[in-house]
């Protein structure tokens, strides 16, 4: 039977990994020296946490974030789907790929989750069950 070439079984692949990273760097640059044509998108600060590609390359999902605070998300996210296409262009030009992403933009969850996990970590019972020593440890030491 034919494998599924567009399996996530494994999760991405290196080349996948490697545009993504590719791709991050770019937009950072980008959006940090203000390059683009757009007042509003070069007023706000925005971080760039992730991309993952497609298996086939064609689309990256940009994971975003507006630094502290500076501007909502939608709106951020808003701007940067306006000049899209400027963006890939930008992108295009740094990558040596037959066809240039269509890049779609999300809010970055990953500062949430962080968030989320330090107020577990300080949770009493939590503290309580980690300060506990396991018992295959104390097995060892005799």
């Amino acid at each position: 039977m034919a494998k599924n070439r567009f399996s996530q079984g494994d999760g991405p692949s290196q080349r996948q990994l490697r545009v993504g990273e590719l791709i991050r760097r770019t937009l950072s640059d980008v959006l940090n020296r203000a390059d683009i044509h757009d007042p509003d998108l070069n007023r706000m600060s925005i971080t760039v946490g992730e991309v993952r590609c497609s298996p086939d390359l064609k689309v990256a999902t940009v994971y975003v974030m507006p630094l502290m605070g500076s501007v909502k998300v939608d709106d951020a996210i808003a701007a940067l789907a306006r000049n899209k296409h400027e963006l890939r262009r930008h992108v295009s030009a740094q990558l040596t790929l037959k066809y240039a992403p269509d890049l779609r933009f999300r809010p970055d969850g990953t500062f949430d989750q962080l968030d989320e996990t330090r107020r577990m970590f300080s949770d009493e019972r939590v503290q309580r069950d980690v300060s506990k020593p396991d018992a295959d440890d104390e097995d060892d030491d005799a």
